[in-house]
C-alpha cells in the first residue's frame, strides 16, 4: 500500500461519510502496532465509533488497548472538552467575582463556539505536546466526515492569524481569553500540519461518482490551506471475479468501473491504493488485521439467524404519518453514508406531489451541488453553505450594527467579524431561519452526519438558555428554535440507518444522547 510507505508522525484519514475511514484508520493502527510501532489512534469525530470497532470503551483520555500492545486510543469528546475548558477559565474567578458575573461568564462559554474551540484545543495539543511525541511513533486521526474535518484543519491557521493580527474584541470574548494564551501552540500546529515530512493526509473514497467528486473537492480545499502531500485510497472495490452468476454484483461492478473511468483529473495525480470489498464485518481484531491484506478470505463464524419478515411502511404510508397539520420540520439524521439525502429527497418529492409547498434543504457542509430544483413546481431546494452564510451574516452586521459607526469603529467591527467563531454563528442563524419557515410549509432537512448535527443542536440549546436567562424575568413570551424542535407537533425526526452494526448502534445511541 502506497499510503503506508515511509510514514510520517501524523496521519489523517478523511472523506465522505460511510466510505470506511474508521475501518482503514483502525486497521492501519493495528498493523503499525503489530510491527513494533507505538501508535495513538485518535477520533476527532463527535460521533466516534472507534470503540465500537474494537469492542471496548475508550473515551476522552488516552486508553491503552490490552488486546494490542503498543496501541492506545483517544476519542475527543467535544462536550467533555468544553467542560474542562470552561472550568479552566471560570475556576480562577469563582469566589472572587460576584456570583451573577460568574454565571454570565458561564453562559458566555456555553455556546457552540466554545465547544469547537475546546475540541480544537485538544486537537492542537496532540500535534504539539512533547510528551505525545516522546511516547508515540505515530498519531493516527480518524476524522469526522469531510466538511467537519476541513473546518477543523482550517482552525489552527485561522485562529493563529486572528491572534497575530491583534484581534480580541470579538463577541466570543470568553473563548478568546483562553485562545490568546495558546498563540505559540497554534503556530506550532500550523507548522506540523503543513510539513509533509510530519503529516500525511489520506483521502478515503468509494468507487462511486458522488464519493469521487467529494474526494476531489476535498483535495482542492485542503491543498489550498497547505496540505500538499495527499494519498487516495479507494475502499470497498468489488472484484470482477466476484460477479459470476450474480446480476446485482455485476451491475455494481460495472457502475464502479464507470465511476473510476471518469475519476476527476485532480485525483489521478495522487498516489492511489485500492482496497477490495470484504465479505466479513469489519469489527474486531481478526477482521482489522486482514483488511489491508489482499487475497485473504475470512469465513464468518456468526450463527445464521432467521428473522421474521420486517414490518415496515412504504414511503407513502410513512409520509401519511408526517403530514399532520400540513406543515412542519422533518429532519433526517444518521451516520454518514446511510442514505439520508436519498430518503430526504424522496420524502420531499412525495409531499410536493401531494400539493404541499416543500423546502428541501441540507445542513451538511460537504453536501453535493446536485439538487431537485425545478423537479416540481412547489418544491424548492437549498443548502446551508457555511462560507456564503458567513458572508451574508457579516454584511448584515455591518449594515445594521455598523451603519452608525465611524471609520475606526467600522474597522474594529470588521476585525471582530473575521473571527472563526463567526461561521458558527452564521450557520446557526441560517438553521434558525429555515426552522421558522416550517410554520407555513414543510421543511425537509437533510442533516450532516450525526456528530456535526449534534454540535449544531448544541448551539441551538445554548441560544435557548441565553434567551431564557435574559427574557425569563421580564415576563415576555418567547419561542426559540429549540422550543420548536422539541414540539412533536412541529418537528419530526427520521433516523436513517443501514442493516450494519455501526450505523445501527449510532442510530440507537447518538440521537438519544441529544
Amino acid at each position: 500500500m502506497k499510503f503506508l510507505e515511509q510514514l510520517p508522525n501524523f496521519l489523517f484519514f478523511t472523506g465522505k461519510g460511510g466510505v470506511g475511514k474508521t475501518s482503514l484508520a483502525c486497521a492501519t493502527a493495528v498493523q503499525l502496532a503489530d510491527s513494533g510501532k507505538r501508535v495513538l489512534l485518535v477520533s476527532t469525530d463527535p460521533a466516534s465509533n472507534v470503540g465500537q470497532v474494537f469492542g471496548i470503551t475508550i473515551g476522552n483520555k488516552i486508553t491503552p488497548f490490552d488486546s494490542v500492545p503498543r496501541l492506545s486510543g483517544l476519542e475527543i469528546d467535544p462536550q467533555a472538552a468544553a467542560q474542562v475548558y470552561r472550568d479552566k477559565i471560570v475556576g480562577p474567578v469563582r469566589g472572587v467575582l460576584p456570583e451573577n458575573v460568574v454565571k454570565g461568564i458561564e453562559e458566555q462559554l456555553s455556546g457552540a463556539c466554545t465547544t469547537e474551540i475546546a475540541a480544537f484545543d485538544e486537537f492542537t495539543a496532540l500535534l504539539t505536546d512533547e510528551v505525545i511525541h516522546r511516547d508515540f511513533d505515530h498519531v493516527i486521526f480518524d476524522t469526522a466526515p469531510t466538511g467537519h474535518t476541513i473546518r477543523l484543519l482550517q482552525l489552527p491557521g485561522a485562529w493563529s492569524g486572528f491572534l497575530d493580527e491583534g484581534k480580541g474584541d470579538a463577541s466570543c470574548l470568553g473563548p478568546l481569553a483562553g485562545l490568546e494564551k495558546q498563540r505559540e501552540k497554534y503556530k506550532s500546529a500550523v507548522e506540523a500540519l503543513s510539513d509533509p515530512n510530519r503529516t500525511r493526509l489520506i483521502l478515503v473514497t468509494r468507487a462511486q461518482a458522488s464519493s469521487l467528486r467529494e474526494a476531489n473537492r476535498t483535495h482542492d480545499e485542503l491543498s489550498a490551506i497547505g496540505f500538499k502531500r495527499q494519498y487516495l485510497v479507494v475502499n470497498g472495490v468489488l472484484a470482477q471475479a466476484d460477479t459470476k452468476e450474480d446480476p446485482l454484483a455485476l451491475a455494481v461492478w460495472r457502475r464502479e468501473q464507470a465511476a473510476l473511468g471518469v475519476m476527476p483529473d485532480g485525483l489521478r495525480t495522487l498516489p492511489i491504493d485500492f482496497v477490495s470489498l470484504k465479505s466479513f464485518n469489519l469489527v474486531g481484531l481478526p477482521a482489522l488485521r486482514q483488511l489491508l491484506v489482499e487475497g485473504v478470505v475470512v469465513v464468518s463464524q456468526d450463527a445464521v439467524v432467521t428473522l421474521p419478515p420486517l414490518q415496515a411502511p412504504d414511503l407513502a404510508t410513512l409520509v401519511d404519518s408526517l403530514v399532520g397539520e400540513g406543515h412542519g420540520l422533518i429532519m433526517l439524521m444518521g451516520k454518514g453514508g446511510v442514505g439520508k439525502t436519498t430518503i430526504a429527497a424522496a420524502v420531499a418529492v412525495e409531499l410536493a406531489s401531494r400539493g404541499y409547498p416543500v423546502h428541501l434543504t441540507t445542513s451538511d457542509p460537504a453536501a453535493l451541488a446536485e439538487t431537485l430544483e425545478g423537479f416540481l413546481e412547489n418544491l424548492t431546494v437549498s443548502r446551508i453553505e457555511p462560507h456564503a452564510e458567513t458572508e451574508r451574516y457579516r454584511q448584515h452586521v455591518m449594515e445594521t450594527k455598523g451603519k452608525d459607526l465611524d471609520t475606526q469603529g467600522k474597522a474594529l467591527l470588521e476585525e471582530d467579524l473575521r473571527s472563526p467563531c463567526t461561521e458558527e454563528i452564521a450557520v446557526f442563524q441560517a438553521f434558525s431561519r429555515i426552522i421558522r419557515e416550517a410554520g407555513k410549509k414543510f421543511v425537509v432537512m437533510d442533516t450532516a452526519p450525526t456528530g456535526h448535527t449534534l454540535l449544531l443542536l448544541d448551539a441551538t440549546g445554548a441560544y435557548h438558555r441565553e434567551t431564557a436567562r435574559q427574557l425569563g424575568p421580564s415576563g415576555i413570551t418567547f419561542t426559540t428554535p429549540m422550543m420548536q424542535l422539541q414540539d412533536s407537533k412541529k418537528t419530526k425526526v427520521l433516523i436513517v440507518t443501514l442493516a450494519e452494526n455501526t450505523p445501527v448502534l449510532e442510530a440507537v445511541i447518538k440521537p438519544c444522547s441529544s
